[in-house]
């Protein structure tokens, strides 16, 4: 057996939410507070399964440790005291470990936000989707229009600089929201980082239900494009960095935890619903809480399956990588039709050229997915590369 990759990016799933969203079709458990000692006790089973196993394993400090949901506020103060030690408090004394945890603004107490911080949490992501009451009501959300700048100032209060706030677009025409005062909302908190999601219906998710009975209706794609361009170019115009699709950062507050995923590094997904990958083995957990719980914290593994991407599949995903991000993607080695492809996003407005690198536009980025598979078409005789692009869950926010 070859040695097990050893990882310095963590991510750590917490399930527990009051009510499921409207929208979501993450792998949540729906209960009234959290079960922190339960949660702790599969976290640790599963560690030490994945340490037996051999393909992954924690490196002896930690450069980004991510604790997303679900609702991590909910498992209230003493969770990420006991999360440092499942972890090894040993793996998290570097100076620049970014320790992310997610928060919703209705359980983001002053306890909770005090207690995370003694902890070495320095940085929150705070789910605030919208100011506007009829939306929030329609997401199925907890807290109201102010909630967002109350939790603020609860983190500022408690020594947490790095903020991010979650935003979402293309929500319903009906519901009256005006993302443009949305916008103007977010950037009158201060913060520096917001990330974009976009409405998606998902079957099995009540808003999928609704749509599928003609209760509600689907998404608008205009909508959806003129707000996400419209929030690029307010946002930029205020100072941000368009970094990443969905995600614009002040100087100095880009998020160092999904790099991880955007760059190919190997990482580690600890619980329900958890993704790691240790090229080329991507593997992901059983979604259920309950039958992980029962799975991890008897110190079996809780994998539910894993696939080994063959190089078709990672060219293909080098590419959709590469142009998902400012940095964008070398153009070396590519041959004439590939780079004639590019010439044409050029042309239209969907791409920068720079050198050897090409970036795409805010309007490119709209049409990621496609743009990918057409170069990858361009770029490989027989068809090859055309994998489906898979995105860990834990990556795609709120």
């Amino acid at each position: 057996m070859s040695a097990a990759s050893r990882v310095s990016w963590l991510y750590v799933h917490a399930p527990f939410c009051v009510r499921r969203c409207r929208y979501c079709d993450f792998a949540v458990q729906v209960r009234r507070t959290g079960d922190v000692e339960g949660w702790l006790a599969a976290l640790a089973g599963e560690l030490r399964a994945v340490e037996s196993e051999g393909l992954l394993s924690l490196g002896p400090s930690l450069e980004s440790l991510y604790v997303g949901g679900g609702t991590p506020s909910l498992l209230g103060p003493t969770a990420m005291d006991g999360l440092a030690g499942v972890v090894g408090r040993e793996r998290l004394g570097s100076p620049g470990l970014e320790w992310t945890a997610e928060a919703n603004p209705e359980s983001l107490t002053a306890e909770v936000a005090s207690a995370w911080r003694r902890s070495g949490v320095n940085r929150l992501s705070l789910g605030v989707q919208t100011f506007h009451e009829p939306a929030l009501r329609w997401m199925g959300r907890l807290h109201g229009p102010d909630g967002a700048t109350a939790a603020v100032a609860r983190a500022r209060g408690a020594g947490i600089e790095n903020l991010s706030v979650d935003l979402i677009f293309g929500l319903p025409a009906h519901l009256g929201r005006s993302w443009a005062r949305d916008l103007e909302a977010a950037l009158a908190l201060g913060v520096p980082h917001v990330s974009l999601y976009g409405l998606s219906v998902e079957p099995g998710t009540p808003l999928g239900r609704a749509v599928a009975e003609g209760r509600e209706q689907g998404v608008d794609e205009e909508l959806y494009r003129e707000e996400y361009l419209e929030a690029a170019q307010t946002l930029v115009g205020e100072g941000f960095e368009h970094y990443e699709v969905s995600n614009f950062a002040r100087p100095g507050f880009t998020s160092r935890h999904n790099g991880a995923y955007w760059t190919g590094e190997p990482y580690l997904g600890l619980g329900n619903g958890a993704h790691s990958y240790a090229p080329p083995v991507r593997r992901w957990n059983l979604r259920a809480w309950e039958a992980y719980a029962a799975r991890a914290t008897a110190g079996q593994s809780p994998e539910e399956g894993r696939e080994v991407l063959d190089e078709a599949a990672r060219r293909l995903e080098r590419i959709w990588l590469g142009l998902r991000t400012s940095a964008g993607l070398s153009l070396k080695g590519l041959g004439a039709r590939a780079l004639g492809l590019v010439a044409e996003w050029v042309r239209d407005g969907r791409a920068i050229r720079t050198g050897s690198r090409v970036r795409l536009t805010a309007g490119g980025w709209l049409l990621l997915d496609r743009l990918a598979v057409e170069l990858d078409g361009q770029c490989w005789t027989g068809g090859a590369g055309r994998a489906a692009i898979s995105e860990p869950e834990e990556s795609r926010g709120r």
